[in-house]
């Protein structure tokens, strides 16, 4: 115990000062030059500016795997947004590139024009290709959605200086505040009516359905918002919400064991099938599973949250951050070739977890690069030696995963779906945000710069 509080210690130190262990040498500086290419000329030059939709404004989602548009080309909130988000990062990253700026300010003119409900407020869920308003069973609005239209706002604020856009995340801040956020037991609900009114489950309600529960997946990517937005406006109460945010996923989302808990009723009391027969399981394992990639992804986003907020020698957040990324890779690693398998579960008649999906999708692997590389720093001589599962991992993506030829990640790595070397490069839900950020800031870390 007092070995373990020791490096915790020491590991806050560099934590409290965002100053990860110094770099290695050559072999890190030829990891990041290797990302940085693939970065930009396997990511960045294949989406932009192509992606761009030149006729009714916002970005054309969905392409093939040689990168030629779809017929569909329904827009949603998140994927626009995290266009945005990825242009307006990379017009930082590559100032003389004029396009990342121009491509992020018209796909937030098709979000401030488009997408927002000019009535009620809120953005939509989904549209179609000239910014028509569709029903989906994605829901009218989500807090998920507003929260990605906060993040991109922000990103493209702190690139342009532009203060509509600014503004424009205000707007969606306030407008969660009065119509998603949970005066009585915090947090925010996700699905809501055009009007604002969060959706209730009721005795109709399909027991599969997600709809009336709160969920990590919205909170965290709420944390997340809220992290970028409180970077650009030092409001109270937004810092208020961001500092809830982490407390609830920190202390309530995350399980003892280290996995994220995925829905909850309102008073956020779990939501768990694991009393149930395994059919039953299996038919609810939506609601129900260990997300590996989420689990590794939210160690890194509370520790981003707790920086962002000026938390001190924050050794409970950083504690809770390396139980998850550890849970992950003492149960979800593929210790041969590298890489997170998507789903396990905790049945009651077995041992241990069993992996109950065990492909690898490619957002999962972009969010244990970048953990794996952050927490590499805080614990460079621990037992699970995270920086060699990180040079694994980024032998694996770069093996399974990153298409060569045609550019950007196949959804899933190869090795376990090989058919998807001819399925979809991109769709609403398969865009940009967690390759570039994962691979921006591994290359700053690798390269000893400040994130």
């Amino acid at each position: 115990m007092k070995k373990i509080f020791f490096l915790l210690l020491v590991s806050l130190q560099a934590y409290g000062q965002n100053q990860p262990a110094p770099s290695a040498g050559n072999e890190r500086l030829s990891i990041a030059a290797e990302m940085e290419r693939s970065l930009k000329h396997e990511t960045l030059d294949k989406w932009y500016p192509q992606s761009v939709d030149s006729f009714y404004g916002g970005f054309l989602s969905s392409f093939t795997y040689n990168f030629q548009p779809t017929l569909n080309q329904d827009k949603m909130i998140v994927t626009q947004s995290r266009h945005i988000w990825t242009n307006s990062k990379a017009s930082m990253l590559y100032p003389d590139i004029s396009y990342f700026k121009a491509d992020a300010q018209q796909g937030f003119l098709f979000l401030k024009n488009k997408m927002w409900d000019k009535t009620y407020g809120g953005f939509y869920t989904l549209v179609d290709r000239e910014g028509h308003i569709k029903n989906s069973g994605l829901g009218n609005k989500t807090a998920y959605g507003n929260a990605f239209a906060i993040y991109a706002l922000s990103a493209y604020y702190e690139a342009s200086g532009d203060t509509s856009a600014l503004n424009l995340a205000k707007q969606t801040f306030w407008w969660l505040e009065n119509h998603s956020h949970d005066k009585t037991y915090k947090g925010y609900f996700q699905h809501m009516q055009p009007d604002g009114t969060p959706i209730k489950r009721t005795n109709t309600t399909p027991s599969t359905s997600e709809f009336g529960y709160k969920d990590q997946n919205s909170s965290i990517h709420l944390l997340e918002a809220f992290t970028s937005l409180y970077a650009v406006w030092k409001d109270s109460l937004v810092r208020e919400r961001l500092q809830e945010m982490l407390f609830l996923i920190r202390d309530k989302i995350c399980s003892k064991k280290g996995s994220l808990v995925l829905f909850f009723q309102t008073d956020w009391t779990p939501v768990s099938f694991r009393d149930s027969s395994e059919a039953s399981i299996l038919k609810h394992r939506s609601l129900d599973h260990v997300s590996f990639g989420h689990d590794v992804e939210t160690a890194f986003l509370i520790l981003e949250a707790s920086r962002a907020l000026g938390l001190k020698n924050d050794k409970l957040t950083l504690s809770v951050a390396k139980r998850m990324l550890d849970h992950a890779l003492r149960n979800g690693w593929d210790n041969k070739l590298g890489g997170f398998y998507d789903e396990g579960y905790y049945f009651r008649d077995k041992p241990g977890i069993t992996i109950i999906k065990d492909s690898k999708n490619w957002w999962a692997q972009a969010e244990g690069l970048n953990t794996l590389s952050l927490m590499a720093g805080y614990f460079p001589k621990d037992t699970l030696h995270y920086f060699d599962k990180f040079k694994l991992l980024w032998k694996y993506t770069k093996t399974y995963l990153i298409d060569h030829r045609y550019g950007d990640w196949y959804e899933e790595g190869l090795d376990k779906e090989p058919q998807r070397r001819t399925a979809l490069k991109g769709h609403i839900w398969k865009a940009t945000y967690h390759q570039a950020r994962s691979l921006m800031n591994c290359v700053k870390r690798l390269r000893g710069q400040d994130i």
